[in-house]
């Protein structure tokens, strides 16, 4: 039998050979942002003209080797979560997008979606021959039970995880190595605005309260404002550096959590070398697949869990747009609803989806009395919990329509609040 270095040394090529596996009409799973195989995503598109009808499904794409009009009939994109680099693809119509709420991904490739390859990046193999995928554990897992081939990037730089993230060499198809820095996102700086709104919400955070933080100004307001807290845990979806700060300062411990006591639990991360190192090989970090971390049920099996997302428009019922612009796909549902609705399972839950109050520089108000034609609804008037801007908290659940109505103008612009009322008025909500 051979070992797991000769496994290792049987199955490394190069980037090109890696991608000679992919044949016409192939559907390909990539992972989401840090852990994408950017050199075999470049080999698949240096031969994309040798090929017809290949689907890449991925939630969150960061390169754009493919995206063009003219690469869709030879490699074209299926998108789970517009990003960036695919937003112009999938607005434009040559990239083609799938509604999902992020924890179901795994059972939709499971039951609906075929797959012939999986490429993703991965921590170097230890001595019994694991590879961890702890950049991105979400769908990875399930992608690998159902391929038909199999293709890592090892990358030294890329942290070694615990969790359920390991591939054993024997699993894999083709190992392409990889000396590349890893993707990074630097934190931007805080705004005055971010830093209200990430105010309001660390007020109503108790101690003990488990956390799910994303990424950007408001996430980032909400962990400076923390710091101060003690016994927080930490069950999210995306790590970032904000989860780094508050370990560090001692806010966070998850010694209170229900699940998983004593870690930190994600199925993906993205931030900078900082956050990596954190991670790598850290007892006290746990990277598993998204039907887990995301089930709104498992989540609300931890007390006090907070949610804290973002959106792009609310109308007066509390009906939350956090995807489109008009009907404009700009990101997808991402895991909002999951962990929406996680907290409101959680006994001493809390829910926030925050924004500015206004956007386009202060000429259009982010608090409206009906979606833009067009929008969709991400977050419903069912679930929908906490709205925050930086003028205050609109706590809508269990309150009326007109309590909701009220409570959302007062947290307008007020340049927007005597129109919001008006509005309301002609609705017949106050």
């Amino acid at each position: 039998m051979a070992t797991v270095a000769e496994l290792y040394r049987e199955r490394r090529c190069t980037p090109a050979e890696a991608a000679a596996i992919v044949r016409s009409g192939d559907q390909l799973v990539l992972p989401i942002c840090a852990a994408e195989p950017t050199l075999f995503v470049k080999a698949l598109g240096a031969r994309k003209h040798e090929l017809s009808g290949v689907v890449v499904h991925q939630q969150h794409t960061l390169t754009d080797a493919y995206l063009d009009r003219e690469s869709a009939p030879h490699v074209a994109l299926c998108s789970w979560f517009t990003s960036a680099a695919s937003r112009s693809a999938v607005q434009g119509g040559w990239a083609d997008f799938v509604p999902n709420h992020f924890h179901e991904v795994p059972r939709l490739l499971r039951e609906h979606w075929p797959v012939d390859v999986l490429a993703t990046a991965v921590s170097p193999m230890d001595e019994e021959g694991f590879f961890t995928c702890g950049l991105s554990v979400a769908y990875t897992m399930e992608a690998l039970r159902k391929a038909r081939k199999v293709v890592v990037q090892v990358n030294p730089a890329a942290p070694r995880t615990r969790g359920d993230c390991r591939i054993h060499v024997s699993q894999v198809d083709r190992v392409v190595e990889c000396e590349d820095p890893l993707f990074e996102l630097t934190p931007a700086p805080v705004t005055a605005v971010e830093r209200a709104i990430g105010g309001h919400i660390a007020e109503l955070i108790e101690d003990g309260s488990t956390l799910q933080l994303g990424i950007g100004g408001i996430p980032n307001a909400v962990c400076a404002a923390l710091t101060a807290k003690r016994d927080l845990g930490i069950h999210t979806e995306m790590l970032t550096d904000g989860v780094v700060d508050l370990v560090r300062c001692g806010a966070v411990n998850n010694s209170r959590k229900t699940t998983h006591p004593g870690a930190s639990v994600a199925t993906f991360a993205l931030g900078t070398r900082r956050l990596y190192d954190f991670m790598h090989e850290n007892p006290a970090v746990e990277m598993h697949p998204v039907d887990h971390t995301n089930d709104p049920y498992e989540i609300g099996r931890n007390d006090r869990v907070v949610a804290i997302n973002a959106t792009l428009e609310v109308d007066l019922l509390g009906q939350c747009c956090s995807e489109a612009i008009g009907p404009a796909q700009w990101s997808g549902s991402g895991g909002q609803v999951d962990f929406v609705r996680g907290a409101n399972l959680s006994r001493g839950g809390k829910s926030f989806i925050a924004a500015p109050s206004t956007a386009r520089q202060g000429t259009v108000s982010r608090i409206v009395a009906m979606l833009e034609p067009g929008a969709v609804v991400t977050t419903g008037k069912n679930d929908v919990d906490h709205v925050v801007t930086e003028y205050g908290v609109a706590k809508l659940r269990g309150r009326t329509a007109r309590q909701r109505a009220l409570a959302l103008i007062a947290i307008a612009h007020p340049d927007f609040r005597r129109e919001l009322t008006l509005a309301a008025r002609r609705m017949n909500r106050i």
